[in-house]
């Protein structure tokens, strides 16, 4: 069970309504009824204290890359086929990406969040100074998008920090990115599959995602370890040849000029990784090289998973045993 507090400073909580009545004309006599319904809650500061994004990779891949999330992935895949394919190519960013995203983030709907989104933003602006400012301007966000959308407040429910819908949008990637695609005077990434595609396609363009080009190579399994400190896109591959052990490296990706080198933690060594422009695209979703990686591997686990599902249907195998 959550346990809910008192808010500790509520000098900072005065200072924040009389900045949002000075700087948005919010009635300050509102925002002060609302917060006194607003609970701080301890569990979140545990929850944001350890992230699994701080687990091996070999243990961070394990909880992404299961059957039942892969399948779930095709299903999704299959039932958005339409407007997957057509936001794809208005936009060139892959529906593997989009569909592994949303899988990542929430099993496709199923797991958005039980807490009041307001209670998890307070809670982390006016109670966990490591990462105050950053969520007091996401609380700030959060009632300018409630006041633009004509919602309660009180209502909508998200994760532990504060992160909205299927595609688990902060507020602020919300009131930039979010789509209303099917023009009914709605952007609903809670329940409308064509807004959500739409709004997670619309983030990566407005972050750089480059059309058709690759996401990451991997360079070889088992490495000790190696080069994993080049600044983000700031290297030329030929590095690779002279810092690299026993390198595989193919003829395009001797083309691409910009790459960093990361190793991903395994149980008996590490895999080494060129990551591109369109890694990089990823971690403006989410900064973690973990969980970039695990968007791109899970979007070819679905990819590859529904081709063979094709296949099998084209072709009728499943009703001969013996093929």
């Amino acid at each position: 069970m959550s346990c809910a507090n008192p808010v500790k400073n509520q000098e900072t909580v005065d200072g924040f309504i009389k900045q949002m009545a000075s700087r948005h004309q919010f009635n300050e006599a509102a925002l002060t009824d609302l917060f006194d319904h607003v609970e701080l809650k301890d569990d979140i500061i545990k929850k944001i204290s350890k992230p699994s994004e701080s687990l091996p990779w070999y243990k961070y891949r394990e909880i992404f890359l299961k059957t039942p999330r892969i399948k779930a992935g095709v299903q999704f895949w299959q039932e958005n086929e339409q407007i997957l394919a057509t936001i794809e190519q208005e936009t060139g960013v892959p529906a593997a990406i989009i569909v592994a995203i949303i899988g990542v983030e929430t099993m496709y709907g199923k797991h958005t969040g039980n807490y009041r989104v307001i209670d998890a933003l307070a809670t982390l602006a006016f109670d966990y100074p490591p990462r105050s400012q950053f969520f007091r301007n996401e609380l700030e966000e959060f009632l300018l998008l409630c006041r633009e959308e004509h919602i309660d407040p009180l209502t909508p429910l998200g994760s532990y920090a504060g992160a909205l819908g299927m595609p688990q949008f902060m507020p602020s990637s919300y009131r930039n990115y979010a789509i209303d695609y099917n023009k009914d005077n709605s952007r609903d990434i809670w329940h409308n599959s064509q807004d959500v595609i739409a709004s997670i396609a619309n983030y990566f363009v407005k972050h750089g995602w480059q059309a058709g080009q690759p996401v990451a190579f991997r360079l070889c399994d088992k490495c000790h370890k190696t080069v994993n400190t080049f600044p983000f896109l700031k290297e030329d591959l030929s590095l690779i040849k002279s810092n690299a052990i026993n390198p595989n490296i193919s003829r395009p990706l001797l083309s691409i000029k910009k790459a960093k080198i990361i190793a991903f933690k395994q149980e008996d060594g590490e895999e080494l990784w060129a990551a591109l422009d369109n890694f990089y695209v990823i971690t403006r979703y989410n900064h973690s090289p973990l969980y970039a990686m695990a968007v791109f591997q899970l979007g070819l686990a679905i990819s590859n998973q529904r081709i063979s599902s094709l296949y099998e249907k084209d072709h009728n195998l499943t009703s001969h045993a013996g093929t």
